[in-house]
């Protein structure tokens, strides 16, 4: 059978551009090399807990447009992300705002609040300045300049290296460009004006995005790529950029996380909230999830996961894009590359080496469907 597109990836890219060809009257193919769809966005359904298997995704956006397409497949709750922080026993909110604030050091007010802060950050901008140094050469003079030391040393430091797997001091200053701070006792982590949890998982938002498109699960696109090229007139590809070219000038480089999930029978209520992070470095874990906690459950049992900051290497799978000089420029020699594929359609988070929330995913992709449909 031949097929007007094949879309390699069943993720949120793929499965957008799935329903809007699909819906102008194209034929699609999608492939997945994991043996289900949704790509990182998947849910598992585990003794009726909704298992957010590659780690926590909340849906969040201002874009009414994107919020109403999401909604027009299934519905969403009235999930907030809401995250706390838990150093070495203590916990505080996040982001930071007064909650955190009065925790830390006992301030009720916005103003005194503010004070602390701005104390906290001349001192230590005074100190840089004696030094000779007046604009900030890693991550670690970067923070403590937005922020000041108490929040730095509780909630940041430690926390960033277990991330990174580097010390703060040798993080480039750009990684962190700003530290939101908010006066008000608000623990919404996002601004937004939509935000929740597709009811039921993101699993039944994907089924229903690709409705009858035929799809074929661990099919691998580069072990059979001949194939899979000749059976289709355009492809949208949704994977890594620099493996479509053979890594023609070499490796782009990736964060990637690990988990450790397990099923606790009896327990109904393991830590009171979704995400906890752990700030400190002498727990090996960045944050353990509660997944029943995303859906307000009520189960008897619950599911928990540890979730673990790797070292990227070669073959690992790949969650997030580097944003530093080298990679930046080894992109656009690929961007340049695939800008000449007449046939090709790059897009999504690995194909685009852009950090995409979920909301940008869907946006990009309804704009690029919408400029195939319109030429066409």
């Amino acid at each position: 059978m031949r097929y007007d597109y094949l879309i390699v990836g069943s993720g949120l890219f793929g499965a957008v551009m799935s329903y809007c060809l699909s819906k102008a009257g194209k034929r699609c193919l999608v492939i997945d090399k994991r043996a289900h769809i949704g790509g990182n966005v998947y849910t598992e359904n585990v003794n009726g807990i909704n298992v957010h298997k590659y780690g926590a995704h909340i849906f969040h956006t201002s874009d009414k447009r994107v919020w109403n397409f999401v909604n027009s497949f299934v519905e969403f709750n009235r999930y907030t992300n809401s995250p706390v922080a838990n150093y070495h026993g203590k916990i505080y909110n996040l982001p930071f705002n007064m909650n955190t604030f009065y925790a830390m050091w006992g301030v009720v007010s916005p103003k005194e609040a503010q004070a602390k802060i701005e104390e906290q950050r001349a001192d230590y901008i005074a100190e840089l300045h004696r030094q000779g140094v007046f604009e900030p050469r890693n991550l670690e003079e970067q923070a403590i300049s937005l922020v000041g030391k108490d929040i730095y040393y509780t909630l940041i430091k430690e926390y960033t290296e277990k991330q990174w797997g580097r010390n703060a001091t040798d993080l480039p200053a750009f990684i962190i460009k700003r530290l939101p701070v908010r006066l008000t006792y608000d623990n919404n982590y996002f601004n937004d004006l939509y935000q929740g949890i597709p009811i039921g998982g993101y699993t039944a938002l994907i089924e229903k995005m690709l409705g009858d498109t035929e799809i074929r699960l661990e099919a691998d696109y580069f072990a059979d790529r001949d194939y899979f090229d000749s059976i289709a007139d355009r492809i949208i590809f949704t994977g890594e950029i620099d493996r479509y070219f053979d890594y023609r000038f070499g490796h782009l480089e990736y964060r990637t996380v690990t988990f450790e999930t397990k099923l606790l029978e009896g327990v109904a209520n393991y830590q009171g909230n979704a995400v906890v992070n752990y700030t400190d470095g002498e727990t090996p874990y960045t944050r353990i999830i509660e997944h029943k906690h995303f859906e307000f459950g009520a189960q008897p049992d619950t599911v928990i996961s540890h979730e673990y900051s790797k070292e990227w290497h070669h073959g690992d799978e790949p969650y997030y894009p580097i944003n530093d000089k080298r990679n930046g420029e080894l992109y656009e020699k690929y961007r340049a590359l695939a800008e000449q594929q007449d046939r090709v359609i790059f897009g999504g988070r690995l194909a685009e080496y852009k950090y995409y929330d979920m909301h940008q995913v869907i946006a990009r992709a309804l704009d690029v469907a919408d400029k195939i449909t319109a030429n066409n």
